[in-house]
């Protein structure tokens, strides 16, 4: 017996040493028509930098996202749950490895002469899985794929993070410098009203003008309640973001102006970049999860192999527990034999959630190039629309200007004042509503591109 072990253990060694997993090796991209080197839609012309909420100059925007990276409860769910895969590897690991068990017990009693009796026994038991059909191979990468695709999800929820920041921070700016300008029109309007007024007291207008400028003044300031409101949900969204409890309009709220992006991405980005999103890496982990699948359904067609044994020690007493041992090694192999086809079916079946994986890969990996050209093409048309209500501003600035003063001397109606009045609060808040445009699509862009990748 002891022979027979000696000569079978090294062999059994060497043949779980030669033994690989079967594993598929698969590219997710194969099959996949990229772009060009470079994307068809113009870029901004500076480099790119994975915190690029910097490029807006904006300490508060920073802090805001720095904090929700801290306190986001998401966020840290998604750490946690990348701690328990790591610790899941560690798991399937010690698989290779022998398992030993041990156990003892002892008992103190009379027996039905009125005898003390006593006993004890101790044991150790165990089992040594060789790996020799590659299942605890694909099983341990099975385990480190999941682990990997839950670091990509902890990357992919920052990036999330960090642009739902910057978007509600865009909207908070956007809602403060409408109000501010709500303030100016109205100042404006009530201007025209008095200018109006004391016409109609000295017998220069009809009453009807008064009416039509009093209408303009309300119907202006009807617009604040919904101002305040929006202002109220973006702070709301941003205090739940950072992981703190809604406690209305943050500090920086006093500061109306809308961000602007300085610098951005070099013009032109491979599209091999994109594949480093979080997401997209999160699918090739999902890949190679569905290959170790596959590569543990096809070790079940193989043999497998397992040495228990196991040590007894004691001869029933307390003083004899160890006079005696008793020991074993055995070799238990396992061979497939008939099953009604339900492991080749496995195998299938783990080979089309293989395909199924690729294919939503592939797909993903489109919709982010989309993701892109649309972001590019963004950029470039909030560019062109500030330029034009930069213009339309500075026009209907001058047409009011000159239309109060004609309505002064009496040689315009009140209509042309109050029509060049509307332009004037419209031309101000499309620009307001541009620059914020133009700010959210450089955050679109650099959530598409992938945006924050460190972990």
């Amino acid at each position: 017996m002891r022979r027979w072990l000696t000569a079978l253990v090294p062999a059994l060694l060497l043949l779980a040493g030669c033994a690989t997993p079967r594993i598929p090796q698969v590219d997710p991209v194969a099959g996949t028509t990229l772009p060009p080197e470079y994307f068809a839609g113009a870029r901004p012309d500076v480099g790119l930098d994975d915190a690029w909420w910097h490029g807006f100059a904006d300490p508060e925007l920073d802090r805001l996202i720095v904090a929700a990276f801290t306190g986001n409860p998401s966020l840290e769910a998604a750490r946690q749950r990348l701690a328990a895969a790591r610790a899941i590897v560690v798991a399937e690991g010690s698989d290779f490895f022998p398992t030993i068990d041990g156990d003892f017990s002892g008992d103190v009693g009379v027996d039905e002469r009125g005898s003390g009796r006593d006993g004890a026994a101790a044991s150790l038991g165990g089992v040594w899985r060789i790996d020799i059909n590659g299942r605890l191979s694909a099983e341990r990468a099975a385990a480190v794929a999941a682990a990997d695709g839950a670091a990509q999800l902890v990357a992919d929820q920052r990036r999330l993070l960090a642009a739902a920041v910057a978007s509600q921070y865009i909207e908070l700016k956007r809602t403060a410098a409408r109000l501010r300008l709500l303030e100016e029109s109205s100042d404006l309007q009530r201007q025209t009203l008095r200018i109006v007024t004391l016409r109609f007291e000295a017998g220069l207008s009809s009453n009807l003008d008064v009416r039509r400028a009093r209408a303009d003044v309300a119907r202006t300031e009807a617009q604040r309640g919904l101002l305040l409101l929006a202002r109220a949900r973006s702070a709301n969204a941003l205090a739940v973001l950072v992981g703190e409890t809604p406690s209305g309009v943050p500090e920086a709220s006093r500061e109306v102006e809308v961000p602007r992006y300085a610098s951005g991405p070099e013009i032109g980005v491979p599209a091999d970049l994109l594949r480093r999103r979080p997401d997209l890496l999160l699918a090739e982990a999902a890949i190679a999860g569905a290959a170790a699948n596959v590569g543990i359904e096809r070790a079940d067609l193989l043999p497998a192999l397992a040495l228990p044994g196991f040590v007894t020690l004691g001869d029933g007493s307390v003083d004899g527990l160890f006079s005696q041992a008793l020991a074993n090694l055995s070799a238990v192999l396992g061979v497939p034999l008939v099953d009604g086809g339900r492991r080749r079916a496995e195998v299938r079946a783990a080979e089309r959630n293989l395909a199924a994986e690729l294919a939503d890969y592939r797909q993903a990996l489109l919709g982010v190039l989309a993701e892109v050209e649309t972001a590019l093409t963004a950029i470039s048309a909030a560019q062109d629309r500030t330029g034009e209500f930069q213009n339309a501003v500075t026009e209907s600035e001058a047409a009011f200007e000159q239309s109060n003063a004609l309505y002064r001397e009496g040689l315009a109606s009140l209509f042309d004042v109050l029509d060049v009045q509307r332009q004037l609060i419209s031309s101000r808040e499309a620009l307001i509503d541009g620059n914020a445009d133009l700010a959210q699509a450089h955050v679109d862009l650099f959530t598409a591109v992938g945006g924050d990748m460190q972990g």
